[in-house]
C-alpha cells in the first residue's frame, strides 16, 4: 500500500514549510540574510520560464488558449513534436522544471508562495510522466497516456479539432499560418506513426479489441473528397468572413489547403492505417494496462495523478462496490414508486431506455430538439445559480453536437473551456450518434455536469484567476475537475432542478451509479485482470445503460487507465469536506462561501482543498 500520493506529499511539504517559517521566527529575533523571505519576483521568474518552455512544446495548446505572441513567442504556424525525440525533450524539460521548483521550496517562502510553487511542481511532474513507462505520449489534458493512437483521442484526433475549431483566421497572416499547419499536420502524422512503432518494439501495443473503432476513425478521416474535408470546408467558412482577403486569393488558399489534404495528409493517414494493420496481428488480447511492460506500476502512477489518491486499487474497487449498492437501492425505491417493480434495477432502467416517451427521434429534427432542450436547461439553472453561488463566470457556454466524423469513438459528452481572453465561449459537446444512448431522463444531469454548474463554472472561473499563472489556470487536476462536475450534479438536485421529475432524478442517480461502477471496472480491468467482456457485463448490470454506451465506455477505460477514477473519488471528497464544514460551523456555514473557497483558488490537489477548508473552519471558529 502506498501511504502517500505525490500530490499529497507536495501539499504536506508546503504546509510543513509554513509551520517551519513560524517556528524559525519564534526561535530567533535576528533574521539572517539566509532566512529572508524569497520575493514573489524570484518565484515568478522560475515559474514563468518553466511555463514558456512548456508552451514552446505545446503550440496547439497556445492556440486553444489564444495566448499572445509577445509573452510566449510565435507559435501559430507550428504544431507539437510527437516524435520519440520530441516527447523525450518535453519530459526532460518538465523534469528539470520540477526539480527547480522543488529546490525553490527549500528557500524561505511565504505561505502562499510555497503553495504556488508546490502546485506548479506537481503540474510539472504530471507532464513529465512516468519515467519507467516509455510508451504513449504526454497529453496537455490527460498527462501521460499509454497509447498515442487509439479510438478515442490522441494527436490524430485532437489536432484536427484544434485546427478546425480553434485556429482563427482574421488576416492573411492567419490564413498563411493555417496552410503551414496543414503541412505540419502531415509531418506530425508521420511522427505519430514512428512513435507507435517505437512503442511496439518495446512491447507496448494497443489492445486488440480497440483496433476496430480506431480503424473506423482513421478511415472516416480520409473518406471525404479533399474539397469536402472539414479541414478544408471550415477554412473556407473562415476565409469567407475575412474582407481583407479578396476572392481570388481565397480560392488560391483553398486550393492549397485541398492539395495538402489530398497529397500530404491523406497519404500520411493511409500509412498509419497500414502500420496499425500490421500491429493488430501482434496486439494483446488482454486489455488491462497490467499486460503491457511495466504496466502495473504505470497504473499506480495514473491513480496518483488522475485519481489524486493515495489509496490502493483494491481499496478503490471496494468503495466502488459499496457506492453502487447504495445508489442502486435508492433507484429501486424510485422505480417502485413509479410503477416499475419487476426485474432488477438494471432491467427496469433498460426498459425505460426503450420507451418511446423518453427517446428523441433519430432524425436531424430530433437531434435539434434535444440540443434546444439542453440550451433551455442551461438558461434555467443559470437563473437559479445565485441561490448557491455568489461568483458566476461571465463567459458564455454553447451546446454543440460532436462532429459526425469523430462521434463513433467519442465519449457521450465533453466540455471545452473558453479562451483565456473570453472571446471564444466554453462548449458543451454531446454525442448524438446513437439517439437511444441519450434518453431524455438523463439529459438534465449531463448538462449540469458538462456545463452549469459543472465544468463551465469551474474551468471558466479558473481561467479568470490571473494571479495564479498560466499553468495553474490551465491545470488538469482530474480528481478536482471531474469530482467538481459530479458534485455539481448533486448541487443541481439541491437547487430543485429535479423537482416533480422522478425520472430525471433517476437519470441523476443512474449517472452517479455509472461513476461508482467506473471505480469497479477500471480497477477490475487494470488491477484485477478482468476481461473486456467481464467488464461489459458488470457495467451493464450496474448502470442499466444502453449496450452501445456500455461497450464504448469500457473501451474508453481500456484506452485511458485511471482517468475514470477521478469523478467519484473527487465527488466523495467534496461532499466529505462540505459535511465537515457544516458540522464544525453550524449556523456560520455559508454554502456560497464554501463554493467560492473551492472554486476561486483554482484547480489544485484535493489535499490542498482540504487544507483550505480546514483553515476556513479554524478562522471562522475563532471569530
Amino acid at each position: 500500500m502506498i501511504k502517500q500520493s505525490l500530490l499529497a506529499f507536495a501539499v504536506i511539504t508546503a504546509l510543513a514549510g509554513c509551520s517551519s517559517e513560524r517556528s524559525q521566527s519564534q526561535a530567533s529575533n535576528v533574521e539572517s540574510s539566509a532566512n529572508q523571505v524569497v520575493s514573489r519576483v524570484s518565484v515568478d521568474k522560475v515559474v514563468t520560464q518553466y511555463t514558456r518552455n512548456f508552451i514552446q512544446h505545446q503550440p496547439a495548446l497556445a492556440t486553444s488558449l489564444k495566448l499572445t505572441d509577445d509573452l510566449y513567442g510565435s507559435y501559430a504556424d507550428r504544431l507539437p513534436d510527437y516524435s520519440v525525440a520530441g516527447m523525450q525533450a518535453l519530459q526532460i524539460d518538465m523534469n528539470k522544471a520540477a526539480e527547480q521548483l522543488k529546490q525553490l521550496q527549500s528557500k524561505n517562502l511565504s505561505g502562499n508562495d510555497r503553495l504556488h510553487v508546490s502546485v506548479n511542481e506537481v503540474i510539472a511532474r504530471y507532464y513529465a510522466g512516468d519515467a519507467k513507462f516509455s510508451g504513449g505520449y504526454i497529453d496537455t489534458w490527460g498527462g501521460h497516456l499509454p497509447f498515442i493512437i487509439n479510438q478515442l483521442a490522441g494527436p490524430l484526433v485532437d489536432i484536427p479539432n484544434i485546427l478546425k475549431d480553434q485556429h482563427g483566421v482574421a488576416t492573411a497572416s492567419d490564413a498563411a499560418n493555417y496552410i503551414k499547419r496543414l503541412s505540419a499536420f502531415a509531418i506530425l502524422t508521420e511522427q505519430v506513426r514512428e512513435k507507435v512503432l517505437a512503442d511496439a518494439k518495446k512491447g507496448i501495443v494497443l489492445p486488440k479489441p480497440l483496433f476496430e473503432n480506431t480503424f473506423g476513425y482513421l478511415n472516416n478521416f480520409t473518406a471525404p473528397n479533399a474539397s469536402d474535408h472539414p479541414l478544408v470546408s471550415s477554412f473556407a467558412t473562415k476565409l469567407a468572413a475575412v474582407d481583407s482577403i479578396d476572392k481570388p486569393a481565397q480560392q488560391a488558399l483553398l486550393a492549397k489547403a485541398q492539395h495538402i489534404v489530398e497529397q500530404e495528409i491523406y497519404p500520411a493517414f493511409n500509412k498509419v492505417v497500414k502500420t496499425m494493420q500490421v500491429l493488430e496481428l501482434k496486439a494483446p488480447t488482454e486489455v488491462g494496462i497490467w499486460a503491457q511492460p511495466n504496466g502495473a506500476a504505470f497504473y499506480q502512477h495514473e491513480i496518483t495523478y488522475l485519481a489524486d489518491s493515495d489509496m490502493t486499487a483494491e481499496q478503490i474497487h471496494d468503495i466502488g462496490l459499496q457506492e453502487v449498492a447504495r445508489i442502486t437501492q435508492r433507484m429501486d425505491e424510485i422505480l417502485k414508486e413509479n410503477g416499475y417493480s419487476k426485474g432488477s434495477v438494471s432491467e427496469r432502467m433498460q426498459q425505460l431506455n426503450d420507451e418511446p416517451r423518453f427517446l428523441y427521434d433519430d432524425t436531424d429534427e430530433g437531434r435539434e430538439k434535444l440540443l434546444t432542450f439542453l440550451r433551455g436547461e442551461i438558461e434555467t439553472i443559470n437563473a437559479k445559480a445565485p441561490t448557491l453561488f455568489s461568483t458566476l463566470p461571465p463567459q458564455k457556454v454553447e451546446v454543440r453536437r460532436i462532429p459526425k466524423a469523430v462521434e463513433a469513438g467519442a465519449p457521450g459528452g465533453y466540455y471545452n473551456g473558453p479562451s483565456l481572453d473570453g472571446s471564444r465561449p466554453g462548449v458543451f459537446a454531446i454525442n448524438l450518434k446513437d439517439m437511444k444512448a441519450v434518453p431524455s431522463f438523463g439529459m438534465k444531469t449531463l448538462t449540469y455536469h458538462e456545463a452549469v454548474p459543472g465544468h463551465h463554472f469551474q474551468i471558466a472561473l479558473n481561467m479568470l484567476q490571473t494571479d495564479i499563472g498560466l499553468m495553474r489556470q490551465n491545470a488538469s487536476f482530474n480528481g478536482y475537475i471531474e469530482g467538481w462536475a459530479l458534485y455539481s450534479e448533486l448541487v443541481a438536485y439541491e437547487m430543485g432542478m429535479y423537482e416533480n421529475d422522478p425520472f430525471g432524478d433517476l437519470g441523476r442517480l443512474q449517472a452517479e451509479a455509472y461513476r461508482a461502477a467506473r471505480l469497479v471496472v477500471d480497477t477490475g480491468l487494470h488491477y484485477k485482470k478482468w476481461t473486456r467482456q467481464q467488464s461489459i457485463e458488470y457495467f451493464a448490470q450496474a448502470t442499466g445503460s444502453a449496450m452501445s454506451d456500455v461497450t464504448a465506455a469500457i473501451d474508453r477505460y481500456i484506452a485511458w487507465p485511471g482517468q475514470a477514477l477521478g469523478y467519484k473519488l473527487g465527488m466523495l471528497k467534496f461532499v466529505e469536506l462540505r459535511n465537515k464544514a457544516k458540522t464544525a460551523l453550524g449556523s456560520q456555514f455559508d454554502i456560497k462561501a464554501f463554493h467560492d473557497l473551492v472554486l476561486l483558488k483554482g484547480a489544485r490537489p484535493l489535499a490542498i482543498v482540504e487544507a483550505d477548508v480546514d483553515q476556513w473552519i479554524k478562522t471562522l471558529g475563532n471569530t
